[in-house]
């Protein structure tokens, strides 16, 4: 949640004591919820939204806004964090389970009517994790065909070597909405859209999500002020304009998720994009 109080000025009347996403809507009509991934910190320790905060953030925000929200991970962890680099991999019981994804449904039915895309974030899977790209997609088919169909169900795989034809042919057969994200050793979004444009085209919805390339480093430079440009990215941002003005022409709807640690104010570059615009 868009909590920043040196968006002060740009997105809000005041550093603090203010609903900070009902003035968030006044500016934007998404918005991701991201706090509610971190659910599982340990093998006996889990997080869900808590039905206050639900109720709350639907109450902050117009009719027609929508929230794009990461499903939990510990639904989409194949093995838990491990505690050091040279421990054992432990399988996480709760991967992929259609129980506990009903679980979180039902926390988030204040939101339903508000819903954008629901999104599975998963992490790196090497060998060890996943044992191939067919695999996690024969698992994920089976899941999700246990799952309501009432909701808009979202992808994003940090693997670049599954950005193939199947995987774009796996999205569309089971109607699942891609995520595209820029930065972390992924490829250039756009790159991967110039490559397999004709099957993206296919979509109806997509979801892109601005990340940059060093966060560790920016936040230094920036002491995690939010309010200027200290990293501009001119030529990416015109090609991520050009690739979602190609989406937008063709009728498929565009989720556009920024982070601060892109160029340094997030704000700023969402002012910049519609520009290009």
């Amino acid at each position: 949640m868009p909590k920043f109080p040196s968006w002060h000025g740009l997105v809000y009347s005041a550093p603090k004591g203010i609903n900070y996403l009902e003035e968030y809507a006044r500016h934007y009509d998404t918005v991701e919820i991201d706090q509610w991934f971190w659910s599982l910190s340990g093998k006996d320790s889990m997080k869900l939204p808590t039905p206050a905060d639900v109720e709350r953030y639907r109450r902050s925000v117009p009719d027609d806004f929508r929230f794009t929200v990461k499903v939990p991970n510990s639904v989409t962890l194949t093995h838990f964090y491990k505690k050091a680099k040279t421990g054992p991999l432990v399988p996480n019981p709760s991967f992929l389970s259609p129980a506990l994804f009903q679980t979180f449904l039902s926390l988030l039915d204040p939101l339903q009517d508000a819903l954008g895309p629901l999104m599975f974030q998963f992490e790196y899977l090497n060998k060890q994790k996943m044992p191939s790209q067919s695999r996690f997609q024969e698992l994920f088919e089976a899941f999700l065909q246990r799952l309501p169909t009432s909701y808009r169900y979202a992808v994003e795989t940090r693997n670049g070597n599954y950005l193939n034809a199947s995987y774009f042919e796996f999205l569309n057969r089971n109607g699942l909405t891609p995520v595209f994200l820029q930065g972390y050793w992924m490829p250039p979004v756009t790159d991967v859209y110039q490559k397999w444009r004709s099957l993206i085209l296919q979509q109806e919805v997509v979801v892109i999500r601005i990340h940059g390339p060093d966060r560790k480093g920016i936040e230094e430079v920036t002491g995690k002020q939010w309010d200027q440009i200290v990293a501009p990215q001119d030529e990416e941002l015109a090609a991520i304009a050009e690739m979602i003005g190609d989406l937008l022409d063709r009728g498929i709807d565009v989720y556009l998720n920024v982070n601060n640690h892109y160029e340094g104010s997030a704000p700023l570059t969402i002012e910049r994009i519609r520009q290009l615009l």
